[in-house]
């Protein structure tokens, strides 16, 4: 139950950014910062695979409809990290509160996925580019910081984590007829495009010259 604010915390980030969480644990654990991390997450070759990983995200998430890929296949990575993460921090004994807390950080990591990818959808549909930057910033930026602050308070980080994922969810109920919308009208300009098409038309041949004239 002492670890249950900081698992919670952890699965709410890494369902926006699952290597940001790793890689910022396994540093604070490094450095000595905290105890709470286990050493497997310390490991040289998991700080570097988290960081060239968390490379790749930091620039695919600011494209526009390359982040819409970039969630969907990582669907199923965030959630398997935040259950993971969330297990290695209650413990590695494989005993009952481990599971617990690794269906924790799952499921939330899954809420919180499912609230970053339906916003990405929703910002897509906005001809410009640079609110995926503002807003892939901004999610960066508050993983940073709420995973800092669940270090030193996991109590009241997790409180602020619960409060975030709340309001992403009401927001995105609120998002999901402008997402409907989103993906009506791209399935309108396919069909448009392909009505535009040009259509080859068969070649009409005159009746075969019999070698008379006419007159």
């Amino acid at each position: 139950m002492s670890v249950l604010p900081l698992v919670f915390t952890s699965g709410w980030a890494s369902g926006i950014n699952a290597y940001a969480v790793v890689l910022l644990f396994g540093v604070f654990g490094a450095t000595g910062l905290t105890d709470e991390v286990p050493e497997s997450l310390q490991r040289t070759d998991v700080l570097v695979a988290a960081g060239v990983l968390f490379l790749c995200e930091a620039v695919a998430d600011k494209i526009p409809y390359v982040d819409s890929i970039w969630d969907s296949v990582h669907t199923v990575v965030r959630p398997v990290a935040g259950a993971v993460v969330g297990a290695l921090l209650a413990g590695q004994n494989g005993s009952l509160p481990e599971l617990a807390a690794g269906a924790v950080g799952g499921s939330t990591a899954l809420l919180s996925h499912f609230v970053k990818a339906g916003t990405r959808m929703a910002v897509n549909s906005s001809p410009e580019p640079f609110s995926n930057i503002a807003l892939s910033l901004a999610e960066d930026l508050g993983v940073a910081a709420i995973i800092t602050f669940a270090v030193f308070h996991p109590v009241a980080a997790s409180v602020v984590a619960a409060v975030l994922l709340l309001s992403g969810l009401a927001i995105l109920v609120l998002l999901a007829r402008q997402i409907r919308r989103f993906w009506r009208r791209r399935s309108q300009r396919r069909e448009e495009r392909r009505l535009a098409a040009p259509v080859a038309r068969p070649r009409v041949q005159g009746p075969p010259d019999d070698g008379s004239d006419h007159f």
